[in-house]
């Protein structure tokens, strides 16, 4: 049976979600997108044209709806008030109700501001968004999102954009254990290896943009992203050997010649 990604009423064969900045020009985004394999894409409305700006190139163009799920996002955005103002513009542009949340705290770490995340959540979940949320590693607060109506949780894997890996996987395993909705790192893997890792411990997905888009060859890092993903999702389902503290023989003594 297919090992499909369900948020909400949507199911998806891939489980890598890249977004859509920081590369030379859309070509390369696409190509990129193409050899990560993703389907959802994620694609900031205050900073890239999707039909806002008549007459400029839009990124759309490189996005048919026939190959991708656009998600919106609110990147850029410090307040609960002008988060929900931008998916509302999304929701105009294209009609887009699974809209990716975060409001940020600070221009320096661009971690989370909780309160205004929990306010903007709440707003929009009331108005028929599908919100998927970025959030910190916070089992308390990643619950409080699923249990309001979140169909995703983004737990950060560490600051946005610092490439530094996963700098907490026991919280992330709580967040894991007590889940009721999809589980997706957000931010801050730097390489294959780091997606590997999020995937084995038994998160749904990862989302990530300057991974890739960062790289020396951002089309060879999206395939490694993809494959990085695959492996981990299979080593998860798979189930890995116990730790010891001490050898244990690959070819048991018993039945031995001499």
């Amino acid at each position: 049976m297919a090992d499909l990604l369900q948020i909400g009423n949507r199911s998806f064969h891939s489980r890598l979600l890249v977004g859509t900045g920081k590369y030379k020009d859309f070509q390369e985004t696409r190509a990129a997108l193409d050899a990560s394999g993703a389907e959802i894409v994620t694609v900031a409305l205050r900073r890239v044209n999707l039909g806002q700006h008549a007459g400029e190139e839009s990124l759309l163009d490189y996005l048919p709806a026939e190959r991708f799920t656009i998600l919106p996002n609110t990147a850029g955005c410090y307040t609960a008030e002008d988060a929900v103002r931008t998916c509302r513009l999304a929701r105009e542009l294209g009609d887009w109700k699974l809209v990716k949340l975060e409001v940020l705290g600070d221009p320096q770490t661009l971690f989370p501001d909780m309160r205004q995340t929990f306010q903007a959540a709440e707003t929009l979940i009331a108005e028929g968004f599908e919100v998927m949320v970025y959030s910190n590693d916070d089992p308390v607060a990643c619950k409080a999102f699923a249990e309001m109506g979140c169909v995703a949780v983004m737990p950060l894997a560490a600051p946005i954009g610092s490439g530094l890996g996963i700098r907490n996987p026991y919280n992330l395993r709580i967040i894991l254990e007590q889940a009721t909705v999809p589980i997706l790192v957000d931010a801050g893997v730097g390489t294959a290896s780091d997606v590997a890792v999020a995937m084995e411990l038994g998160c749904d997905g990862v989302l990530l943009n300057t991974a890739i888009a960062g790289a020396k060859d951002p089309i060879l890092m999206a395939e490694a992203m993809r494959l990085g993903v695959d492996a981990g999702r299979k080593a998860f389902l798979a189930g890995r050997m116990p730790r010891r503290l001490y050898a244990n023989a690959s070819s048991p003594l018993e039945g031995t010649f001499f």
